[in-house]
């Protein structure tokens, strides 16, 4: 069964744009993960623990044959696999890979929550995330993603650092 899911990516240490570029390529070398879509990435000031420096973030969106579960092993396998190393809450990271939907699905085991119980409240998140999937609405929640983007506070500290599309397009995987 084909699966679909965005996941959230972020970085604040060494190489962020190669960190985040590393860990697209190593999530999709696995045969059962497709990468479908990417967002523009954004420098954003950091959250929570804002002692560090500032993070690069985006949103890819997969299909996959994998249960959730099944994705939340390799996504913290391909995050210990690029050094992250979790001492700090909030704190700085190689890489960060967050499921923040998975189908249309509601998941709430002690290891995986979906959808990511703090998306709604994070600019640096929602900002990729509708770019890629603006008419998105999320299970159980009745207004569209686009309103509680509105009400976040903090989208000034989110600011485009490379474009998608235009004159410095990236492409995250070289074919």
């Amino acid at each position: 069964m084909e699966n679909t899911a965005f996941i959230a990516l972020g970085s604040n240490m060494g190489n962020r744009y190669d960190n985040m570029v590393s860990a697209i390529k190593k999530l999709t070398s696995h045969s059962k993960i497709k990468l479908v879509n990417y967002s523009s990435i954004y420098e954003t000031d950091p959250v929570g623990y804002e002692d560090q420096d500032l993070f690069l973030n985006m949103v890819i969106e997969i299909t996959t044959e994998l249960n959730a579960n099944e994705l939340l092993d390799r996504c913290l396998t391909t995050e210990f696999e690029l050094g992250r190393k979790r001492e700090i809450k909030w704190g700085p990271r190689t890489i960060d890979l967050d499921i923040l939907t998975f189908n249309q699905e509601n998941i709430e085991t002690e290891k995986l929550m979906v959808p990511h119980p703090r998306m709604l409240e994070r600019a640096f998140v929602m900002i990729p995330f509708l770019e890629i999937n603006h008419d998105s609405r999320l299970p159980i929640k009745d207004k569209p993603l686009e309103a509680w983007l509105n009400e976040l506070p903090d989208k000034e500290g989110v600011r485009i650092w490379k474009r998608k599309n235009g004159e410095d397009e990236f492409v995250p995987i070289e074919s």
